[in-house]
């Protein structure tokens, strides 16, 4: 063959190959994260009070200035077992990150051996037909060049799931945080339920031995007595309904203490807080995407898939790597560091995917795929935030509205009582009449008294809503 011939056919050769090379054309990530500029909210929150500075600090339920629920979810955060749950995971995302660093690096190892062996007399020049001990000591080198940034994308890849990872443990804090400030108060409004039974009780065995007195004297009848002796047993019902809210709010509590249920008996009795007027940041819903760990984590997640395919891709190009193995050998301990025993190898190669049977596509489509799922998650996760915070925001209006309602109506059923017992007793009301305004003031108090509650939780999630004080570190995707 000429020299002419030959290069044609090395050429043909190429060719073929590069023509049956895996190629990912055709696959690509189609899905694209929402501009927050265009979840507008601005008619939603008209009316509400908005300031640049009402994004909350970190520690925003000392804002109530409450000592002892600092010191709770202080302890919370300390000894919940959550904590240590997603603190591991931070360690391991870190480790992953790591591991994937040194998969870009050179490696060098060394070894050295003895063996022993016999070598047939037919395979000279080492044949002597004898076993014969032969010593040997070695370092070996290996590195790809990485080419085309693939390990690099994967390393990138880690080091964003890694950052998600880390996020997601400020948001466990945050809705721990959040949770026992909740349980506080939901704690103080139980307590106060069971002082209003604990009264109601007391107004109703009054009624019962006013009731008495008049139905002796035959003012009333034994129906009337029935009646409020079937209320009073009523009323130690609820007493003891109420003393078990107790107890179970002591113990939700103690549970995200992270602690056992003799905690509980500990925690002194709470109260509802006077809570700082209602306003909301003047920057939404632009801001929010950088104070949500939430939101943030899953745009490291959009990014670190984003470097998957980058990764993925690479694996369909050419790359080269460099190995070398160098050491000495020698039958003998005496000679193994004579430079004449020396003997290394340097290889560089050459590799390029041809027929993998579309494992390189498949393995492109699975992570455009799970990049489209990330940004669809960071789409609902923006999404859900914006409308969280217009819902809380919503509540708290409708809650300031009802309570200053609510203390309106128990303020006028506490005086008709106060009428109507007078009347009871002077013989001028009736038994119904009485017991019908005792019963509106029974559910005057307790309406009021969850009002109160309800918008203690409201503040809270508002809090953890707006992100909680979080604060992404500078290089936040």
């Amino acid at each position: 063959m000429t020299p002419r011939h030959g290069a044609f056919a090395a050429a043909a050769l190429v060719s073929a190959l590069l023509a049956g090379c895996a190629s990912s054309g055709g696959l690509q990530s189609t899905a694209t994260a929402s501009d927050p500029a265009s979840l507008h909210a601005q008619r939603s929150l008209a009316g509400v009070r908005q300031d640049a500075s009402a994004w909350p600090r970190s520690d925003w339920w000392k804002a109530i200035g409450d000592s002892r629920l600092d010191k709770l979810v202080d302890e919370a955060l300390s000894d919940n077992p959550d904590m240590t749950l997603v603190d591991a995971r931070v360690r391991a995302a870190l480790a992953a990150a790591g591991a994937a660093d040194a998969e870009r690096k050179p490696t060098l190892n060394a070894g050295a051996s003895v063996a022993g062996a016999r070598v047939p007399p037919l395979l000279p020049p080492l044949a002597s037909g004898h076993f014969g001990v032969i010593r040997y000591g070695y370092l070996s080198f290996k590195w790809d060049l990485d080419l085309w940034g693939g390990k690099r994308a994967a390393w990138q890849a880690a080091v964003g799931n890694a950052r998600a990872t880390e996020v997601d443990a400020q948001a466990a804090r945050l809705k721990l945080s959040a949770d026992v400030v909740q349980a506080y108060f939901d704690l103080a409004g139980a307590y106060a339920q069971r002082d209003l039974a604990h009264a109601e009780l007391q107004r109703a065995e009054d009624f019962l031995k006013l009731t008495g007195k008049r139905v002796a004297s035959g003012i009333d009848s034994k129906f009337s007595l029935a009646r409020i002796q079937g209320e009073t047993a009523s009323d130690r019902a609820h007493l003891e309904a109420a003393d078990n809210a107790v107890r179970t709010g002591g113990l939700v509590l103690a549970a995200l203490l992270g602690k056992g249920p003799d905690r509980a008996l500990d925690i002194p009795r709470p109260a509802l807080p006077a809570l700082p007027a209602l306003a909301v940041p003047s920057d939404l819903p632009a801001d929010l995407l950088g104070r949500r760990p939430d939101v943030v984590a899953a745009r490291w997640r959009v990014e670190a898939a984003g470097q998957d395919i980058k990764a993925a891709k690479a694996k369909f190009l050419p790359n080269i790597g460099i190995s070398s193995l160098a050491g000495l050998i020698a039958p003998s301990a005496m000679d193994l560091f004579s430079l004449t025993n020396r003997f290394y190898t340097i290889a560089p190669a050459v590799s390029l995917p041809i027929f993998e049977g579309g494992a390189l596509r498949a393995n492109l489509a699975g992570k455009d795929a799970a990049r489209d799922i990330a940004v669809a998650q960071y789409n609902q996760t923006l999404v859900h935030a914006i409308n969280q915070v217009a819902a809380q925001v919503d509540d708290l209006r409708s809650l300031d509205a009802q309570v200053k309602d609510a203390e309106t109506a128990r303020a006028s059923a506490e005086d008709a009582y106060t009428l109507a017992m007078q009347r009871y007793r002077a013989g001028v009301g009736n038994f119904l009449e009485a017991l019908s305004v005792r019963q509106e003031l029974i559910a005057a108090e307790q309406q009021l008294a969850a009002l109160q509650t309800q918008r203690s939780d409201a503040w809270a999630s508002l809090n953890e809503a707006l992100g909680g004080g979080f604060q992404p570190v500078q290089d936040a995707p």
